[in-house]
């Protein structure tokens, strides 16, 4: 069996298609058939060069895919006990932990193992010839955290769930309860307004967009945003504090990705607020940060990065659930096959707040 697979070979490279045997999967592991990976901002970034990854690289690393076969000690069953079976829809978290390290066993932050592999992320080899979703196939790990999809779900909402949904779903998590409080999110793209969302779903009384491109804040307010503001900080700090009586949220996400916008996330904090930050994966220069501020407003500030596998669970069981009522499909605005991906990165630079698809389609 041939499969394809699209190479990264480094910014301003054009993108190879490149053909190998694919190996029946050994031990532990499963190999999937990808139905559709979606392009995500990091996949952007490294495609840019803003982000560096190791190279060649196969990128994507928000996929779905249907398990073609598993290897002779690889589980039947999902992460959550499921049984499954070849041909089954399944997705799985980008990262994959080594299960004996201080972070996996005793920190549970499985996401920062001492020696992780990540999906997309990692160097392309002859033992690990396509780790990433521009593939026909995906081998996975034996220690992957995967999960059988549920039917209702189309392939290109699913896609996003291992990333965008899954980190939406750590930001809530890092957050706590949300019942009746503010919910200030700053960059309304793709996970900005899943985390509008599900901090709705969570009983948000008031959630606010804020994002420079009219058309994402509009989009905002279809995925649960009560009000949105123009990225123009002034404007923001007012509108903030008029809905507040001039306290400041209680929660602010910062997933923009620059140094002004954390700075203002700071700003914008009450005193015992606390300040999310997910935006900056690609470096984006320091700010001043006034150490006696934050003890005396008491806030908390925290980094999420990656997610624990229980996101995975949570992702999944809010878009079949509490998210249904929300346009998902709205938001992939373009499809491309495997042997596009040069344009499909191009269309996806040109649509902010949004998402492309890539569907591999039949192979041989």
């Amino acid at each position: 069996m041939i499969g394809r697979s699209v190479l990264f070979q480094g910014a301003r490279l054009p993108l190879e298609i490149a053909s190998a045997e694919i190996d029946p999967p050994r031990g532990g592991e499963v190999l999937v058939r990808v139905a559709c990976c979606t392009l995500c901002r990091s996949d952007l970034h490294t495609h840019a060069g803003r982000r560096i990854e190791p190279t060649p690289n196969v990128l994507g690393h928000e996929v779905v895919g249907h398990i073609e076969a598993f290897g002779p000690d690889a589980a039947r069953c999902d992460g959550a006990g499921r049984p499954a079976s070849v041909g089954d829809r399944i997705t799985w978290s980008v990262a994959v932990g080594c299960g004996s390290c201080y972070f996996c066993r005793t920190a549970d932050l499985p996401q920062k193992c001492a020696s992780p592999y990540k999906y997309g992320h990692r160097r392309s080899g002859d033992d690990r010839p396509s780790g990433g979703g521009l593939a026909d196939f995906v081998l996975l790990l034996p220690r992957t955290y995967w999960l059988r999809v549920p039917d209702e779900l189309p392939d290109t909402v699913a896609a996003s769930a291992n990333c965008a949904t899954a980190t939406a779903a750590a930001l809530l998590r890092a957050a706590g309860p949300v019942a009746g409080q503010t919910v200030v999110v700053l960059g309304a793209g793709v996970l900005g307004v899943t985390v509008c969302a599900m901090a709705r779903a969570a009983g948000a009384n008031v959630v606010v967009a804020s994002d420079p491109v009219a058309n994402c804040r509009r989009r905002a307010t279809e995925f649960g945003a009560t009000h949105t503001f123009s990225a123009d900080i002034g404007e923001l700090t007012d509108g903030v504090r008029g809905l507040t009586d001039n306290r400041g949220a209680d929660v602010v996400v910062e997933l923009a990705g620059y140094a002004s916008t954390t700075k203002a996330a700071v700003a914008l904090a009450r005193p015992g607020g606390t300040v999310l930050l997910a935006g900056t994966v690609a470096p984006v220069g320091t700010i001043e940060l006034d150490p006696e501020d934050v003890v005396r407003r008491m806030l908390t500030i925290r980094g999420v990065h990656n997610y624990h596998p229980r996101d995975l669970a949570a992702a999944l069981t809010f878009l079949a659930g509490a998210g249904r009522k929300y346009p998902w499909r709205s938001l992939v605005t373009a499809e491309y096959p495997l042997d596009q991906a040069e344009q499909a990165f191009a269309a996806a630079r040109d649509r902010p707040g949004e998402r492309v698809a890539v569907l591999p389609g039949p192979t041989n």
